[in-house]
This record gives structure tokens, C-alpha cells and sequence, in this order.
């Protein structure tokens, strides 16, 4: 597609909801594939590098980034950072302060520090749970990656969290751009230097020819635009639903949808954290599964270190990738984003994978649920009460 093409059909997108073709879509798994590959098209920028990301730790995988980026700066090449004040609050300002004195900007989004300049006490729930990368206005990432130790591999130190994200080569990297540049205007009230025009050239070989639609939510404009694409393929689902989420508590409405599939005949399989890194949700979400189980909906619990995906396939052909969670929160309260692929080769990778993920998840044990704890009940009870809240 030439740039001009693009250009008209961003200018014109609800949303961000536009649907490009001649993408290559490559899937990644965990910090052992996601971080090299990242750091990889950092180092190779030659005109601009964008990061928005929820959790940007200071330990040694933020360091590593941190360098990365600076060095960028250092060479002259715009680089712009995007970081959250509640899922960065454990991280070190010092590292932020380098990031600023090699060059870089850096923005916090939604400061919750009463004495900052932006703090504003009526959007303090209001958090940006968007991982973005996107390199040269040709190469994009998102997914539910950190940058953090969480994510690096056990060997190198890290905690080997189970996470997927996706890297996007082609037009529909244009779409991530402008969502990092939207976000920053919609805070700051400016947007970054602007890099020159990408070149209107099309990728050449076989594998670029995925549709990709990239999908961001916003308080005030298409805060439905992710719900509303996911609800509309689970109802239009034949075959098979299989859905990974680290936060797990549908609304009534994603609920009776997947229960009508169900009864349609499509297999519906749901997997979740065996262990949630956030208690409070995963106490909440586990009130469902009595519910879920009466439905035919399969549930499976990760029993490895954390699960902390968000992906969904449908029927081997379409699949989605990025930060959105089944969640009140990422509905009503977080900016998200996340890209949906139309491609057979994709999905089933995705599909494929998620099958190799349930050789390490077992469906709920449901003898075992029955008589468990009257203090897992208790939190189960209580945390839901709360659910729009977590």
C-alpha cells in the first residue's frame, strides 16, 4: 500500500480500527524471544524509536533497555519514552533522569505524586497499560511484555514469566505510531518530533501478506473499539474459542456470549493463571468458575511460574495479541492496545502454541474446588464485590 493511501485511510479511521494487508506478523514467546528482539530493532533505528510501556522496571532488564536507548539518543536519533506512574512505581527515577540527560523524552503517564506537575486527583485510576515498541515507522511490538526481570529468562536471572507478544513489519505499524503519538498529545498537549515519511515501499516475500487491524481504547473516544472486535468474532465463532488471559473476570455479557457458543457447538477453553501476581483479581475471577464449568466452558490453570498472556484465537484463523485483559479495568479504566490478525499461518501458531501450553495446565481439578478452603471462598466472595475496582 503507498504511504499516501495509508496516510488518507488513517486520517479517516475510527478508532484506529483500520484493516491493512501486507503485513508480516512474527510471534513471540516469553522474554527469551521478546527482549532480543527488541533490543535487536533498537539497534538498528536509524531515524526514531517510540517505547510506551506500563511496567518499566530499574532493575538489570530495565538497565539493559535503558542503555539501549540512550545510546540512540547519544547518535541523534529521536527516541520517546512513554512509562506509567503506577505500574512503574517500584522503578528508580535515577533511571528515568538518565534516559532524560542522554537525550531522550520521557513522560509519566498519569503521575500519582501530589507535588508533580501533571498529578491530577480525578484520573488517578486512569492507567496506561500499553507495551508498545515501534522502530523507524516500520517495525512495531506489543503484547503483554514488560520491561522487567519478571520477563528475562530464569537463567539470566529473571523469573520466566509466560507471556506472547507479536512483531509487526508493514503499514499497519503506522496505526501503533499514531496511537504512541495520540497518547502523548492527549497528556502533554504536543506531540514529539515527527520522523520523515516512511519510504512507500511494499515487503516482498510470501510471508507478508497478513491483515492486521490494531485496535487502542480511549477514555473519551473509542473506548469500546477492543470490545467490541473481540465480541464480534466470539459470536461469529464455529468451531473453536481459546482464550489465554493472566486477568480473567468477564462481565455477564462475554459470558452469555461464550455460553451461546458453547451450545452452538464450538469448543470454548479458557486459560488461566494457576498463581495470579495479582491476588486480588485472581481470587475474583475464580468466583466464575462454577458458573463457567455449568456452561461447557473448559477452564485450565497455568502450573508454571506466572502466566501473565493475554491472546485469543478463533477457529484457526483469527487471533489477537496485546495488552487487553477480560477485565472491568482494561474495559472501563486502562488505555490498552492490541492488534488482531487475519491469517490462517498466524493463528494456527497461536492455536498450536496454546495447545502446548495446556500440556502445563490442567483442567480445574473440580472435586478439589468443590471442597476447598471456606478462606478461598471468603476472598473469592469479597474480591468480586470489588471486581470493577481491581
Amino acid at each position: 500500500m503507498a504511504y499516501g493511501a495509508l496516510r488518507h485511510r488513517l486520517g479517516s479511521t475510527r478508532g484506529f480500527e483500520g484493516l491493512v494487508e501486507g503485513n508480516r506478523v512474527t510471534l513471540l514467546h516469553d522474554g527469551v524471544q521478546c527482549y532480543p528482539a527488541m533490543l535487536e530493532a533498537i539497534a538498528a533505528a536509524e531515524r526514531e524509536v517510540l517505547l510506551e510501556m506500563y511496567w518499566f522496571g530499574s532493575d538489570r532488564t530495565g538497565w539493559r533497555f535503558a542503555e539501549a536507548l540512550m545510546e540512540k539518543a547519544r547518535a541523534g536519533i529521536p527516541v520517546d519514552v512513554i512509562y506509567d506512574a503506577v505500574g512503574s512505581i517500584e522503578a528508580d527515577g535515577a533511571l528515568f533522569d538518565a534516559l532524560r540527560d542522554a537525550g531522550c523524552r520521557v513522560l509519566e503517564y498519569n503521575p500519582i505524586a501530589p507535588w508533580r506537575q501533571r498529578f491530577r486527583l480525578g484520573v488517578v485510576n486512569n492507567r496506561n497499560h500499553r507495551k508498545m515498541l515501534i522502530v523507524d515507522r516500520k517495525i512495531g511490538f506489543t503484547g503483554g511484555v514488560n520491561i522487567g526481570d519478571p520477563w528475562a529468562p530464569e537463567e539470566e536471572g529473571g523469573e520466566g514469566w509466560r507471556d506472547d507478544m507479536i512483531r509487526i513489519e508493514g503499514p499497519a505499524v503506522e496505526f501503533m505510531r499514531r496511537i504512541f503519538l495520540h497518547g502523548w498529545k492527549s497528556t502533554v498537549g504536543g506531540t514529539p518530533p515527527r520522523a520523515s515519511e516512511p519510504p512507500a515501499e511494499e515487503l516482498e516475500d510470501g510471508e507478508a501478506d497478513a491483515r492486521v487491524r490494531v485496535l487502542a481504547n480511549h477514555y473519551f473516544g473509542e473506548r469500546r473499539a477492543i470490545r467490541r472486535a473481540y465480541l464480534e468474532r466470539l459470536r461469529a465463532a464455529e468451531r473453536c474459542i481459546y482464550i489465554t488471559n493472566s486477568y480473567f473476570v468477564p462481565d455477564r455479557r462475554i459470558r452469555r456470549i461464550l455460553a451461546q457458543a458453547v451450545r452452538r457447538g464450538v469448543e470454548v477453553r479458557v486459560l488461566v493463571p494457576g498463581v495470579g501476581d495479582v491476588p486480588a483479581v485472581w481470587y475474583a475471577g475464580r468466583k466464575l468458575y462454577g458458573w463457567l464449568r455449568d456452561h461447557g466452558i473448559h477452564v485450565h490453570e497455568w502450573r508454571g511460574v506466572i502466566l501473565h498472556a493475554k491472546t485469543a484465537v478463533v477457529d484457526g484463523a483469527w487471533c489477537t495479541v496485546g495488552t487487553y485483559n477480560l477485565d472491568y479495568r482494561s474495559w472501563r479504566s486502562n488505555l490498552e492496545v492490541t492488534v488482531a490478525i487475519e491469517d490462517e499461518a498466524v493463528a494456527g501458531a497461536l492455536e498450536a502454541k496454546f495447545h502446548e501450553d495446556l500440556e502445563n495446565a490442567p483442567p480445574v481439578d473440580w472435586r478439589a474446588f468443590r471442597y476447598r478452603s471456606l478462606g478461598d471462598r471468603f476472598f473469592e466472595n469479597f474480591f468480586y464485590l470489588f471486581r470493577k475496582l481491581l
